[in-house]
């Protein structure tokens, strides 16, 4: 990958996304993980800094092909991102030739492989679908929360609250997510998703990401979106996603939920000493 952090002062990364779902992905393989929360904030300013929806932190794994972190730009740690993940895994198939290659995350370790057509897939795991794993505050019906819409929830690594709703561009995102994000049923705060059912293989889907605010598309989201959908009676297992930057393939197996979609490398580019002295 070519961004090992250098002992100038500078700190190289890649600047990638799934969807517009948009990172920077730093490779601190072989060196102390130099990524804290006030350093996150910083480069994950678009003003400021390089702008980002996740920061993924490579590291060094003695159980799979490398280890990573994720922060959102709000400083926050994710415990899972599927589209960064993709990305991620599109580097290393790249850097090492293999047919497939697996990251552990604390979500676990997730296989990621080669789908055709400049498309990856990455295996996020089953569904967390007990009420303490997402987490939630108490136990409910997951299907219908007692929130007002009866959103469902599901647990991709993180927590998700997904709507159906007739109309997904007649929702007021912006208001809507900001406040559903910190329901007090979610003690963790939560990703919200508000999907329309096209067909029993097709929803469109505009997502709020914890942390984040609006982004053009969320992998773990999406994945969420389809287990609640097809556990409300909604949909098949395997779905196609329109979301605002393009369409991922969900495929909820037997082995965990299979997301399929691009990864596009947009440039690589050096942290200066300069913007990094600020932080320290």
């Amino acid at each position: 990958m070519n961004t090992t952090i250098k002992h100038s002062g500078g700190m190289p990364f890649l600047k990638m996304h799934g969807l517009g779902n948009d990172f920077v992905i730093i490779d601190a393989r072989g060196v102390a993980n130099p990524v804290g929360a006030d350093l996150a904030r910083a480069i994950g300013h678009r003003y400021f800094g390089v702008g980002f929806d996740q920061l993924a932190v490579l590291t060094t794994s003695d159980q799979a092909d490398v280890d990573v972190a994720f922060w959102n730009s709000d400083g926050s740690t994710a415990g899972a991102c599927g589209n960064a993940s993709r990305c991620i895994g599109r580097l290393l198939l790249e850097e090492s030739g293999k047919d497939a290659v697996s990251l552990r995350t604390e979500r676990g370790l997730l296989p990621v492989q080669r789908a055709g057509n400049g498309l990856f897939s990455v295996n996020m795991g089953q569904p967390q679908l007990d009420w303490r794993d997402i987490p939630l505050a108490r136990d409910v019906d997951l299907i219908n929360l007692p929130i007002e819409g009866s959103p469902g929830a599901a647990g991709m690594g993180n927590p998700h609250c997904v709507f159906v709703v007739e109309d997904v561009e007649a929702v007021d995102l912006a208001s809507l997510g900001a406040c559903y994000e910190s329901d007090p049923l979610f003690p963790e705060r939560t990703n919200v998703e508000f999907i329309q059912i096209l067909d029993r293989e097709t929803i469109r889907m505009r997502v709020w990401e914890r942390g984040s605010i609006i982004t053009l598309a969320c992998g773990s989201g999406a994945c969420a979106a389809v287990v609640v959908a097809h556990r409300k009676g909604l949909t098949d297992r395997k779905v196609e996603v329109r979301l605002d930057g393009g369409n991922l393939t969900i495929d909820w197996r037997s082995d965990g939920v299979w997301m399929t979609g691009p990864a596009t490398l947009v440039f690589s580019g050096t942290l200066s000493a300069e913007f990094l002295d600020q932080i320290r």
